[in-house]
């Protein structure tokens, strides 16, 4: 299911139309967006040269049901870096907007300021994002579901409303189905799976949850850094904190990691932080 997701219908002039969502909810997943931006930006570039950074605006919730039409302009072709931005447009309106940054990777020494915290394997995890989902909503369904992930959520917060949660929160996420020994495609997994729960945490600090039915959210933008390949039909550890609330908005962190502990991607995302009268 994912790779169809991925596969793009190139127009011509640089424009590529992308297949609608698997999951039909009221507006598109966040995260297709950016994949299908990955991949749009891919095809106008070679192949020796890699994704190391996006950084994305949604500006309009999108359509589940219609096409997306992904129009690349090519701002830069350096000796080692790549400059491409995508724009996403519906019935002529531009939904979502991303600079993405392609290098032909180096050698250099490597270090990662931050550990694989100690966390259970994925098989001895048995609560699924989905669950905690259904539960705090108290709804007996969610089109989330219907996504081509994996979540396995470690440590789910279980204090009442009301009650700060500051700890990280941690889970094993991967794509869902198994996917061709391709290195761009993967990256793109990578970015879709990094729009999954990150901005929901922001509620956490305030004792609140977002599914609360009187709180409308949504997110601003999102920023990734791509440290190393890595598979994203295996299992991931996607550890998750809340950086800052205020003025109406919220900031969260994240951060991959491979089983075998190595950091291979950061993102932080913006959210909308909105009460109901």
């Amino acid at each position: 299911m994912f790779a169809d997701l991925m596969t793009l219908t190139d127009e011509g002039g640089d424009v590529l139309i992308a297949p609608p969502a698997p999951d039909k909810g009221e507006r598109l997943y966040g995260g297709q967006f950016l994949a299908q931006s990955v991949r749009a930006a891919q095809a106008t570039t070679t192949t020796d040269r890699v994704v190391n950074a996006l950084h994305g605006y949604f500006m309009r919730p999108g359509d589940v049901d219609a096409p997306i039409e992904m129009q690349v302009e090519r701002l830069r072709d350096g000796r080692t870096f790549s400059t491409r931005e995508v724009r996403a447009r519906q019935s002529g309106k531009v939904l979502f907007q991303a600079t993405i940054s392609f290098q032909v990777p180096d050698e250099t020494p490597e270090y990662a300021g931050s550990a694989l915290p100690e966390v259970p394997p994925p098989d001895a995890v048995h609560g699924t994002y989905d669950d905690f989902t259904l539960a705090v909503s108290g709804e007996t369904d969610w089109h989330g579901r219907d996504r081509p992930i994996d979540i396995r959520y470690i440590n789910p917060p279980t204090a009442e409303r009301g009650v700060p949660v500051t700890e990280d929160q941690l889970m094993w996420t991967r794509i869902r189905t198994t996917l061709p020994d391709d290195p761009a495609l993967h990256l793109a997994g990578l970015a879709y799976l990094s729009d999954a729960t990150l901005v929901d945490h922001i509620m956490l600090p305030l004792g609140k949850r977002w599914q609360d039915k009187d709180f409308a959210g949504t997110s601003l933008d999102h920023c990734m850094w791509f440290h190393r390949p890595t598979r994203s039909d295996e299992w991931l550890l996607f550890r998750q904190s809340v950086d800052a609330t205020g003025r109406g908005r919220g900031l969260a962190r994240g951060r991959f990691y491979a089983a075998d502990g190595t950091l291979v991607a950061t993102c932080m995302q913006e959210g909308l932080m909105r009460w109901l009268a």
